[in-house]
Order: C-alpha cells, then sequence, then structure tokens
C-alpha cells in the first residue's frame, strides 16, 4: 500500500546486476523482476526498490544513507553473506540497544545487520 508522504521505495547501482541478485537472492531469499538489462526490481522486503546498471557504488565513507537489516541471529546471517561473497567492512560490534556488523555485495553497496539477540 503507498502511503502519502512515506519513503516508498529505494533504488542502488550496481556494477554487475546479475551478481547482486544472486547474492540478494542466496541470502536474504529475495526475488527479482527484470525490466530490462539494465534495471531489475526487488518487493516485499520491508521496502521495494532495485538496482540500475552503474559503475557506482553506495558506501557511508561516501556519504551515502546506510540501509539496515534485522536478524534474529546475527552470526548466522554474517556467515550467510560471507558464503554468498559479500564483503564484511566492519565485524561484528556492540552499540546501545545491540549489536550489528557492515557489509558489501558484490557490486560494492553497503548495508548493516544488527540484533537485539545476544
Amino acid at each position: 500500500m503507498n502511503e502519502h508522504e512515506k519513503i516508498n521505495y529505494l533504488e542502488f547501482p550496481s556494477a554487475d546486476i546479475q551478481k547482486t541478485k544472486k547474492f540478494f537472492t542466496q541470502v536474504f531469499a529475495w526475488e527479482f523482476e527484470d525490466f530490462g538489462p539494465q534495471y531489475s526490481a526487488f518487493s516485499a522486503q520491508g521496502i521495494d526498490g532495485g538496482f540500475y546498471k552503474a559503475d557506482l557504488f553506495s558506501s557511508t565513507s561516501n556519504g551515502a544513507a546506510l540501509i539496515v537489516f534485522y536478524s534474529d541471529s546475527l552470526e548466522d546471517t554474517l556467515d550467510k553473506i560471507k558464503a554468498a561473497g559479500g564483503t564484511i567492512l566492519k565485524d561484528i560490534f556492540t552499540f546501545p540497544g545491540g549489536r550489528r556488523f557492515h557489509f558489501s555485495e558484490p557490486s560494492g553497496n553497503e548495508f548493516a545487520v544488527w540484533s537485539d539477540k545476544g
């Protein structure tokens, strides 16, 4: 459902859309709908969005917003990310309210995962 003046959609660059799709499918069980070779969309993941073909990437080091996933089992999610070819940018650390880590997917986009468990 679309809500008036609420965040509705996110778009990310991807140098290799096929590798990005494979990564998110393997780790988070995402499904994609392709709109030609330059764009692929995802839905039902908390917010809908897509990846567009570009030689850029989203990173906090260049001022990008950080998208954060939640996990009931931080270590299990970290292991899945490594197995799928993700890169751990910041290992698990504590912060007020929980623990988290940062990772990049194969096209270099940075994300984080947090948990209030364990």
